[in-house]
């Protein structure tokens, strides 16, 4: 999906409307999750292997009735189908953990003074911590961790280890007016179980509806009409600040104006390597002008004259905005 951005839009008005490349975020729609589904019922398995692999989970909750659509559990029941998600998460990242712990323990059995062991003694403990807390009913992603354990959390592609966001699938009507019966019940398990984590109520209905329109005009036109913006773009950006993601941009007249996706943190060379890895290899040094700056002088020229053009090493941290041109010993630009 793209990602909705004012910014790219003002400087492709900036630069003269060249090549439009916006960033986008890969959603995929993964089968719902049914109890016994860590015990490889329905598609559990299936599911299971899937959501390893992905950064973050949308939760989408169904909370309206209609007797068209069969409810698996025979009737609507959300706060029901969280804690069925939230047992079988909690259960297959259980099995994970202890079978982790047991490779674990092979090595630590050894005895000896070893770094590695040492090492993997430490490791036991977060381990164990983990199991622990997941036999209580919590989530590994909804708690305090050092970057040491952070570490080796990654490394084990825990399911609850996910930031999670709640989508309250609503009727329409429900929707419009802003209320549902579930949605204060919703709210306390979300804060009891998955502490920190928004809840995003939506109408699938309502967006499908507008997905269909054939032009923008057509669609802001019936947003206008019902009295109520699409949830897209805010489902978006919410979930690339969950990331920690942030935007540069590279610009130019006569070729495209470019939004590039990057973690908070990240330093000047290796963002140069998201565009090409021989940019990274060979970095020299990052021209750098602040988006607002660009936007203050009116043109890259003028921002230039300005002396609002940086110019930063290695060790430069990207911020979100950054208008970035990258020197290289490979004579990229």
């Amino acid at each position: 999906m793209i990602v909705p951005s004012p910014r790219l839009d003002k400087l492709m008005e900036m630069y003269g409307r060249p090549k439009r490349v916006p960033a986008y975020i890969t959603i995929y729609d993964i089968a719902g999750l049914t109890r016994g589904a860590s015990k490889g019922e329905g598609l559990g398995n299936e599911f299971l292997a899937n959501i390893r692999s992905v950064d973050a989970i949308y939760q989408v909750v169904r909370c309206f009735d209609d007797a068209e659509i069969i409810h698996i559990e025979g009737d609507v029941n959300p706060v029901r189908d969280l804690e069925i998600i939230s047992n079988e998460l909690r259960l297959k990242d259980i099995e994970f953990a202890e079978k982790h712990l047991e490779a674990i323990e092979k090595i630590t059995k050894r005895g000896g003074q070893s770094l590695e062991v040492k090492q993997k003694k430490e490791e036991a403990i977060v381990v164990q911590r983990i199991i622990d807390l997941l036999q209580d009913g919590q989530r590994v992603a909804n708690q305090n961790w050092s970057a040491k354990e952070v570490e080796i959390i990654n490394s084990m592609y825990l399911l609850t280890a996910k930031p999670s966001i709640y989508l309250i699938n609503l009727s329409e009507r429900d929707f419009l007016r802003k209320k549902n019966k579930w949605l204060p019940k919703i709210k306390e398990w979300i804060d009891t179980y998955s502490p920190g984590d928004q809840i995003i109520p939506l109408s699938v209905s309502y967006e499908e509806r507008l997905s269909h329109m054939e032009t923008d005009e057509e669609r802001e036109a019936e947003e206008e009409k019902i009295g109520a913006k699409s949830i897209m773009p805010k489902l978006i950006t919410m979930m690339r600040t969950k990331l920690q993601l942030i935007s540069y941009f590279t610009a130019g007249e006569k070729t495209e104006v470019r939004e590039w996706t990057i973690r908070e943190g990240t330093k000047a060379p290796q963002a140069a390597g998201v565009i090409h890895t021989d940019l990274m290899k060979t970095f020299i040094l990052a021209n750098v002008m602040k988006y607002d700056d660009l936007v203050e002088c009116g043109s890259e020229a003028q921002c230039r004259a300005s002396g609002k053009l940086m110019q930063k090493g290695k060790e430069y941290v990207v911020e979100d905005g950054d208008v970035i041109y990258f020197r290289s010993g490979a004579g990229k630009n």
